[in-house]
């Protein structure tokens, strides 16, 4: 028995090891020689505290093992800048973490600024080797160059030079870090698919359905921006795959049907749900974009929406309107509930969903808790300028700034000021308000509060004083326009 167990402990340590076996450590005394030894290599620089860098370091791994086997085969290194590799990442300008670099032949080449998902960071490093556009002389090479990846391909087949060739290539050049090109101008690849001189966009194998063409063939002009437009327009279809490296491509207003969706273990599954999206989305082509995702990817997006997770093997389907308004379809999906669901959405009868916690049954102290079912009675239409602060529970520099906050709200609780807070992270924002960060303040005008200002002054008790003296559209009653206490008046 105790050998068993040293054998299963030896087997998973192996096992846990084997997920990062193809990317190689590289320190101070080895970093200029091994990269040299590399046509074309991905460098991240990281520290092993750090969060985000934890976060990737899997995904990384993963792309490290199918990059390996590409031709060329593209290699990622990692540089540990608290240890072995503290004088390479000053040397290369390392100021935070993780910091990814591409390197080539042993020499800078760029920054990396691709995605950081392991199928991202695949496509994005296998675009910058070899050609934009890659060259196909046979049928047999353009049936591999289609089935070699599951994803949408470009090809344009030239009898000869022309301006249309000169204008693929140049878009093939633009786009080869998230589109796949290639060309041919070999009769036998021509008279195969019947063009002289043309473009085509072909959908992977996968996503073929009865709903819409495998191929759609160019028909604009032979300028850059028009195919460009062409592939942006055709490249997911009439429902794609949205995932969390090209979750941009999907412009609102937007519907998502949320489920297991895999094409790697389940394909046959995937599609069923599919198909039946696909049925409605032919129905409202012209006026929504529809999608597909992942339960289990993007989970972030479905606590968006006051889920935590989808039990059952149904999709769950929500969607944005162009105002970016979340809105839920409540009923068990069918073909015929998301037709309903689809066109009460366009007819706006639909009530919006927001993100909210409870209203505060007591809101009497110095700094108002604003959430979102009560954002306007209490920030936009409460009559007084006001200053609010998104936060989050977690953050440090916002446990900081509260004593100062609160410290500010006692001050000016006579004046026609309010001060309130909001957690961002349990609340939706209003989209005039761009909170990227924590804390983000606000300054609002009593009368113009559509246009908030974002404060970025001092986070010390007097700047905040002297910001609202200065600016609070009636002068306080406690100071004066400069901030300092007025004679008449005792301390608040």
């Amino acid at each position: 028995m105790l050998l068993v167990k040293l054998f299963l402990f030896s087997f998973l340590c192996y096992t846990a090891f084997s997920k990062e076996e193809d990317v190689i450590d590289l320190g101070d005394g080895d970093f200029s020689s091994k990269l040299a030894e590399h046509e074309t290599a991905l460098v991240m620089f990281y520290a092993p505290w750090c969060g985000h860098c934890k976060r990737l370091k899997p995904e990384y791994a993963k792309a490290a093992e199918e990059l390996v086997r590409n031709d060329p085969p593209i290699t990622l290194f990692k540089v540990d800048c608290t240890e072995a590799g503290k004088e390479t990442c000053n040397k290369n300008s390392v100021n935070g973490y993780p910091t990814l670099k591409i390197f080539r032949n042993g020499e800078f080449s760029q920054e990396y600024n691709g995605p950081r998902e392991a199928s991202g960071i695949v496509k994005y490093m296998k675009a910058q080797v070899g050609p934009s556009s890659k060259e196909l002389k046979t049928v047999e090479e353009l049936e591999k160059f289609l089935k070699s990846e599951n994803d949408v391909s470009i090809v344009g087949f030239f009898e000869k030079e022309s301006e249309l060739k000169t204008a693929f290539l140049k878009t093939a050049d633009k786009l080869r870090e998230s589109v796949r090109f290639a060309h041919s101008s070999y009769k036998e690849v021509l008279d195969k698919q019947g063009l002289k001189d043309n473009v085509v966009l072909f959908r992977p194998e996968i996503l073929k359905n009865k709903f819409e063409d495998n191929q759609v063939v160019y028909s604009g002009n032979a300028d850059s921006g028009s195919i460009k437009d062409f592939i942006t327009k055709n490249y997911h279809g009439l429902c794609g795959h949205r995932k969390s490296d090209n979750r941009q491509d999907f412009k609102n207003p937007l519907v998502v049907a949320y489920y297991a969706v895999d094409y790697v273990k389940n394909p046959k599954g995937t599609n069923y749900w599919r198909n039946r999206i696909l049925k409605v989305a032919k129905e409202f082509k012209d006026q929504i974009t529809f999608a597909i995702s992942s339960k289990d990817e993007l989970t972030q997006e479905l606590n968006e929406y006051g889920v935590d997770f989808i039990k059952h093997d149904k999709p769950r389907v929500f969607a944005r309107d162009e105002k970016n308004q979340k809105f839920v379809m409540e009923d068990v999906f069918s073909v015929e509930a998301l037709e309903l669901f689809v066109q009460d959405l366009l007819d706006d009868k639909l009530s919006p969903y927001v993100k909210s916690e409870p209203i505060p049954e007591s809101n009497e102290e110095p700094v108002k808790v604003a959430v979102a079912k009560n954002f306007e009675e209490l920030v936009l239409k409460n009559n007084k300028d006001t200053l609010i602060e998104f936060y989050a529970p977690w953050c440090g520099h916002c446990k900081k700034l509260a004593p100062v906050y609160d410290e500010l709200a006692l001050k000016l609780k006579d004046e026609d000021v309010s001060i309130v807070k909001m957690d961002a992270t349990a609340n939706d924002v209003p989209p005039s308000f761009d909170v990227r960060g924590f804390p983000t303040l606000f300054w609002l005008p009593k009368d113009s509060k559509d246009k908030p200002v974002r404060y970025d002054g001092g986070r010390e008790l007097d700047d905040f004083v002297n910001y609202i003296a200065k600016h609070a559209t009636n002068e306080l009653k406690g100071y004066d326009r400069a901030g300092k206490p007025k004679a008449d008046k005792t301390e608040l």
